[in-house]
């Protein structure tokens, strides 16, 4: 997978990315909440294809695995700089994990995983007993890994077990790999968990940035929708720097007609940003989760915005008498 504006690969040689493996699975305890580290002992890379044929705009790519059947279709979206990957899944295995890894050709000293509103950041080495122990990690629409000047992003719309190591090749490079867990098969307390049909969308993002794995992480989640109608219609409200995000936009739930907006500081540094709206606005009031209007003194109203490292900022906007921000 060559990234063109860098020009540099961004698979290590001799390996695949989207290698499917499988694991057998058998933790000490606690059956469908553990994974116990000992399961890397027992690994099958799923490399033989029933079935390879052009699909929908891209490849499709099935395969066996005991009672199971795994389909997938892989596609390079016009003018996008990743590589996407719809799965379906028909399980019926028993006490197995099912993992899809992706070898990276970087040296990543560590990797950075969203966590509701912000991200956390966990070095790659096992030095430490501490370190050692993750060993799998939750990270929710994105997993980000990179070195300085060039980096790549895993991003899913809902699969959150990751796993991240880091290997020296014989060529003297540095192999960084990124799994995501994508299915389990535990016995209790529920024997037929995750049985039966899934569908898992995630793709791989080359030359990115935090910024464009937030951005992705959303566009994959949160696709555009498209709304017939005879005119462009502007934004209900937006911001004009693309570290803040607009997270949610509501009507207040006092039934008064005003407009609440939370956005927050998506890449970990100090941000400024204007809001803008799609409709005329006769005050702007900062207000607590809860959209209850906060002390004068701690409040800061206005369109001209400044957040920290990942504050979240809920306002409440007022519309101009007899306006509706639908109309």
């Amino acid at each position: 997978m060559v990234d063109l504006a860098a020009g540099r690969e961004a698979v290590p040689p001799g390996s695949a990315a989207n290698l499917l493996q499988i694991h057998q699975d058998f933790p000490n305890q606690w059956d469908a909440w553990d994974v116990d580290a000992y399961y890397r002992n027992t690994v099958v890379d799923l490399t033989a294809a029933e079935e390879v044929t052009a699909a929908d705009g891209g490849v499709r790519v099935v395969r066996e695995v005991g009672a199971s059947r795994v389909d997938q279709v892989i596609t390079l979206p016009e003018g996008a700089r990743r590589v996407e990957i719809d799965t379906t899944v028909d399980w019926h295995e028993r006490e197995k994990l099912l993992k899809a890894a992706f070898p990276l050709d970087v040296r990543a000293d560590d990797s950075r995983g969203e966590i509701p509103f912000g991200h956390t950041r966990r070095p790659t080495h096992t030095n430490t007993s501490w370190e050692a122990a993750k060993f799998e990690f939750c990270a929710h629409r994105w997993l980000h890994v990179g070195e300085p000047g060039w980096g790549a992003a895993l991003v899913n719309d809902s699969t959150y077990g990751h796993e991240v190591t880091r290997d020296v090749r014989p060529d003297g490079g540095t192999t960084t790999t990124v799994r995501l867990s994508l299915l389990r098969a535990p016995r209790f307390p529920d024997p037929e968990a995750d049985q039966g049909r899934h569908r898992l969308r995630y793709a791989l993002l080359v030359g990115a940035d935090l910024g464009d794995a937030v951005t992705e992480g959303y566009r994959l989640n949160l696709p555009e929708r498209r709304v017939p109608g005879s005119r462009a219609v502007a934004p209900l409200v937006a911001v004009d720097n693309d570290a803040v995000v607009i997270e949610a936009v509501k009507l207040a739930d006092d039934r008064s007609g005003d407009v609440v907006v939370r956005l927050f500081e998506s890449r970990g540094g100090r941000a400024t940003a204007t809001l803008t709206t799609g409709f005329p606005v006769a005050n702007v009031t900062v207000t607590d989760l809860l959209e209850r209007p906060l002390d004068a003194e701690g409040a800061r109203a206005g369109r001209e915005l400044a957040l920290r490292p990942f504050e979240i900022l809920t306002l409440r906007l007022t519309p101009l008498a007899g306006i509706s921000p639908s109309a």
